[in-house]
């Protein structure tokens, strides 16, 4: 039998990034942006990026739709900026309303310049089971906008698992 509160209890300590994903409709006239922090590297050759998504989000349509989403690396001491994409549009209205951003070349995506940098990725590939669909995106565009360390969820004191 599954120990609920060790399974929970586990699963937190998987460590993660925090990571702002930049989506966008299929004709490219509207965009969303959510706090992501399922995110990995998952290929080499051709460079591919594993991002789980909340299938309830709109940002999930939206990511379905275009088949294109951006990853913004946050830096360390960002918590406040990833906080502001955390929660959903449909209850915050427009996300980017303060918030500088700039359209990826590669994938028309939002991206924060006020970051470490980013990936663009086209979706390659998907596996919906559970509650959140596996995009697995092929890095088709990247950039660095300053160096430092990444956010990660264990220095928020959030928890998104278990």
């Amino acid at each position: 039998m599954l120990d609920e509160q060790a399974k929970k209890t586990m699963l937190r300590k998987i460590p993660h990034g925090i990571y702002v994903c930049g989506v966008r409709d299929e004709a490219g006239e509207d965009v969303n942006a959510f706090t992501a922090s399922w995110v990995m590297q998952g290929s080499f050759k051709p460079p591919l990026v594993v991002n789980c998504v909340n299938r309830e989000s709109g940002s999930h349509a939206m990511i379905e739709a275009s088949g294109v989403f951006a990853l913004t690396v946050l830096e360390a001491g960002q918590k406040d900026l990833a906080a502001q994409f955390f929660k959903p549009r449909r209850r915050v209205g427009n996300k980017f309303e303060d918030i500088e951003f700039y359209l990826g070349e590669a994938t028309g995506c939002p991206i924060l310049p006020d970051s470490l940098g980013y990936v663009e990725c086209k979706v390659v590939g998907s596996i919906v089971h559970g509650d959140h669909t596996v995009f697995v995106g092929e890095v088709i565009g990247a950039g660095i906008h300053r160096e430092g360390e990444a956010l990660t969820l264990e220095s928020t004191g959030w928890n998104y698992g278990g």
